[in-house]
């Protein structure tokens, strides 16, 4: 059996919540649809986010930089258009969310070429005349400043780009990159210096090295380091020196075998490489891949649950990627449960791994030290917290796919904790926070209805137990519980 003694004798250390910070989704357009904006808002109020990032502000779907011409073709100059922007804008700040805001695609019409990619045709081509650009972000720049206030806008963060090191989002290279970049920073700078402009937006850890020397050498302003990883990843973030061309071909292509705890060597390197600069991960999830069931089920929960817990301390934001399964990228998937990225279903049902988001806003801002003996074998793992009323604790049980991994037993200590009202436990894992299980019951119908809905949000709720406790004579309590494979368990401590 594991045993863990939680040290609440000691104050404990800080603890911010590094991955409320923000939360991704889909592409700009979606975020003016009304079932997008329900699930975002139930996001924020439920498991704190605070801003939100999302590809494609400059896509032409959004209407932002046209060139109008007569019905004879010939053009009649570029017309810079906000409104769509201003829409989505006005409505984050109306709810207590603020845009995390990621400079992209290109307009076609300042773009040098036709290369596109997802379902609504985003443009990846550098632009034709960096002139026009710039002056077109500067545009923006003093639009929004106008609109919302430097003091307001000096809280957002401003990204260049996605994932340029991938031939599938940036038609160029590292060095095509870096002068976007420049360009794009020096714009936004020239209205307000204040503002906080970082990247490289990379894919798999990669070019912070590079970044960094880029600009420090060629005095270009970078406030942030930002980038993405997922577990499957493995083993190319490894390979630092690797071409676009060969990291192209061998996407999607690997085994997806990783080790447990992978997503913390990842960050360890990364955080190494950023040196001084804040590291803000924009893009992570269980696995890149949404042909897998795994986003859908308990296994989510519980690797969300490890990794949460492994990067206090690494990072400065930690943006799950994404909030809903409202996702266009392949176009929008039918049927309820498809292996999506999302936290909730196109119909906002909540997932097991939303639920463990929510159990992890519920933690305090003191963590406190725990001690066991846990061996190599092992896989669960407990973090405590202190809060207003007591405890907060999170035992999660966790390994990878295909990986040996068994149901633990084990006992919690709480040492110097008296007066002591209830344990309250909830649990995710098979039978509990099973929502897709209750979807499977039904006969994976493609279209729920209303009553079905219902059903699938009641089996989506995490539902309190009181838990037997023992009371020992050196002011401590003791409590035994299971955790079954890929099964998280909250567990508060009422004082």
């Amino acid at each position: 059996m594991v045993e863990f003694l939680v040290k609440n004798k000691i104050q404990g250390r800080e603890f911010p919540h590094y991955w409320e910070l923000c939360v991704g989704s889909c592409h700009a357009y979606t975020a003016l649809r009304e079932d997008y904006r329900k699930q975002l808002k139930r996001a924020h109020d439920e498991l704190g986010f605070k801003y939100v990032r999302f590809h494609g502000i400059f896509d032409d779907d959004m209407c932002v930089c046209v060139e109008k011409k007569t019905h004879m073709g010939k053009s009649l100059g570029i017309v810079y258009n906000f409104v769509n922007i201003d829409n989505i804008f006005d409505y984050l700040i109306s709810i207590g969310m603020k845009p995390f805001v990621e400079i992209g695609f290109m307009p076609e019409c300042l773009a040098s070429g036709d290369k596109t990619c997802f379902h609504y045709n985003a443009n990846i081509t550098p632009p034709k005349d960096y002139a026009m650009w710039t002056n077109f972000i500067k545009a923006f720049t003093e639009h929004i400043i106008e609109r919302y206030g430097n003091q307001e806008v000096h809280s957002w963060y401003f990204e260049v780009w996605n994932e340029p090191n991938l031939f599938y989002f940036f038609d160029g290279t590292k060095e095509d990159y870096f002068k976007l970049y420049e360009h794009t920073v020096r714009s936004i700078k020239s209205v307000d210096e204040k503002l906080r402009v970082g990247g490289p937006a990379t894919s798999i850890n990669a070019w912070i090295p590079e970044m960094i020397s880029f600009c420090e050498s060629s005095n270009v302003p970078l406030d942030f380091i930002s980038t993405h990883h997922y577990p499957s990843d493995d083993p190319l973030w490894k390979n630092s020196d690797i071409g676009l061309e060969e990291i192209t071909k061998k996407m999607g292509h690997l085994e997806r075998v990783y080790d447990r705890g992978i997503l913390k060597e990842m960050t360890l390197k990364a955080r190494k490489e950023a040196g001084k600069y804040p590291l803000i991960y924009t893009e992570w999830n269980t696995s890149a891949s949404t042909e897998e069931d795994q986003h859908d089920e308990s296994y989510a929960a519980a690797l969300v649950a490890k990794t949460l817990s492994d990067n206090d301390g690494l990072v400065e934001g930690y943006a799950f990627w994404t909030f809903t399964d409202i996702f266009e990228e392949k176009s929008q998937t039918k049927g309820v449960f498809h292996g999506g990225f999302g936290l909730q279903t196109y119909a906002g049902v909540a997932k097991p791994v939303y639920k463990v988001f929510e159990l992890f806003h519920h933690l305090g801002y003191k963590r406190l030290a725990v001690e066991s003996n846990i061996s190599e074998d092992d896989t669960v793992e407990l973090i405590a917290t202190k809060v207003e009323d007591g405890l907060r604790l999170i035992a999660y049980n966790h390994n990878v796919l295909n990986e040996k991994i068994v149901e633990e037993n084990i006992t919690i200590t709480i040492e110097n904790i008296d007066s002591i009202k209830e344990i309250r436990i909830s649990r995710i894992d098979e039978e509990h926070v099973n929502p897709k299980k209750k979807w499977i019951d039904m006969g994976k119908t493609e279209y729920v209805n209303a009553n079905q809905l219902e059903k699938l949000h009641e089996a989506s709720e995490l539902i309190e137990e009181n838990c037997n406790f023992q009371v020992l004579n050196d002011n401590s309590v003791r409590f035994v519980l299971n955790i079954p494979a890929h099964g998280v368990c909250g567990i508060h401590i009422v004082k």
